[in-house]
């Protein structure tokens, strides 16, 4: 009976879970473990804050593509002038496109560190295994890969079983960072940090992502259009959204957190408190934690790379066909949406190239985290407005207690955005 319900919620999961995961992508761990090298512990409590804010505001997420039948570009094309709505999904695909090629980097990096050889080679090879993968595989296909992929973050919970974690130190300097941080560092690097850590954790792509996967499994159920009305049939669905976004959101932000807690009992530690990508702390783990370590972590990034890039250009390909209107969904084949298709094959190059030339990689990694941070703020405006809207929503608008968690979610990355804009200038 036990292995039965676990089958059965194993089928459940999908895309709360696949977004979950794709969450702790390659800039993703380099934010994170830039966090627990420079400020240890004193971080740890805005994956703690996060958590039921990710939850609430990808909930809403799913719950608009579920219930309009039609993903987050369009439904902001309702409500937003057409000029809002092309800066807004325009900076999403910048944001996405820095963000696969920071990814994409890291990937190359870590099998280099593994193997040998040349970074460019590896970086190209990565792009063009993701683009086949979305092109040439069916929709089943593509999500039963990515299914499996989020294994790899597991690779963290090992790192972290590796090394010795002192919890009451990571329960003081959480509860009280401001007295632990570091005497070089300004209010200014901390709050850009936070921002970074918000941005990374509450990102845009993952929005659009996880709305387009509710549409793309209602496509292959002709009868949900049809039964969605139904209450019976609408609460179910809507619980099992529910599942699918809690396991995926505590999932992604427990793996953020033994990120966070490796980095900070090794690198920062032994004085290493500047790290520029993934791979660099997955290097430092090797003289400081042992080969294991170095091996696990190294092998996470290249596995949750896999996960994120075809993610990340998928959701820049969703947006964008939304609002011009072209046939969009891994479900259509590359003849049926050849635009949706353009989106995903440019962005994963375009990122590709970007990875392959010497950039500084955590400038392109702040400055992707803080884009993606300050325009998640407008978009989760308009989200909110529209799951409020009975107009979109019909009778399936948010409970009160989902306003109050979106609202939260979006005051907190308000502040955040202000905090970090008033340091700056």
């Amino acid at each position: 009976m036990k292995s039965r319900s676990i089958d059965g919620l194993a089928r459940r999961l999908g895309p709360g879970l696949i977004t979950g995961a794709a969450d702790d992508d390659p800039s993703g761990i380099a934010t994170y473990s830039q966090a627990g090298s420079q400020f240890r512990f004193g971080l740890v409590w805005t994956l703690l804050l996060t958590t039921p804010l990710m939850i609430g505001i990808q909930m809403l997420s799913a719950r608009i593509g579920w219930v309009t039948g039609e993903g987050l570009g369009a439904n902001i094309a309702k409500l937003c002038p057409r000029w809002l709505t092309f800066v807004l999904i325009g900076l999403l695909v910048v944001a996405n496109t820095i963000n696969i090629a920071a990814d994409l980097s890291a990937m190359g990096e870590a099998v280099r560190l593994l193997v040998g050889g040349h970074v460019a080679p590896y970086i190209v090879g990565f792009g063009l295994l993701s683009i086949a993968g979305q092109v040439y595989f069916s929709y089943e296909g593509t999500v039963r890969i990515l299914k499996w992929l989020t294994l790899a973050l597991f690779a963290y919970v090992a790192v972290v079983l590796s090394v010795a974690i002192p919890w009451r130190q990571v329960a003081v300097e959480s509860l009280m960072p401001w007295r632990y941080l570091p005497a070089e560092t300004s209010v200014g690097d901390y709050a850009a940090l936070v921002v970074a850590v918000l941005g990374t954790t509450i990102s845009p792509y993952l929005f659009f992502w996880q709305a387009a996967q509710e549409v793309e499994d209602s496509r292959r159920r002709p009868e949900t259009a049809e039964l969605r009305g139904h209450p019976a049939y609408a609460a179910e669905h809507l619980w099992r959204i529910k599942e699918d976004t809690y396991v995926g959101m505590l999932f992604s932000n427990a793996i953020a957190l033994c990120i966070v807690l490796a980095t900070a009992v090794t690198l920062n530690e032994h004085g290493i408190t500047h790290i520029l990508t993934a791979a660099q702390a997955a290097e430092a783990l090797r003289s400081l934690a042992g080969e294991f370590a170095f091996a696990i972590f190294a092998l996470g990034i290249i596995g949750t790379g896999l996960l994120a890039v075809p993610v990340l250009a998928g959701s820049a390909a969703f947006a964008v066909s939304e609002i011009f209107g072209w046939k969009a969904g891994l479900s259509h084949g590359f003849h049926e949406a050849r635009g949706f298709y353009a989106i995903i094959i440019t962005a994963t190059m375009i990122g590709a190239i970007i990875g392959s030339v010497e950039v500084d990689p955590i400038r392109a990694l702040v400055i992707s985290a803080i884009v993606n941070g300050v325009i998640s703020v407008p978009i989760m405006v308009v989200m909110m407005r529209i799951g409020q809207s009975s107009s979109i929503m019909g009778e399936l608008t948010m409970t009160r207690r989902h306003r109050l968690f979106g609202w939260a979610a979006t005051g907190v990355m308000a502040l955040a955005v202000a905090f970090m804009l008033l340091t700056m200038f």
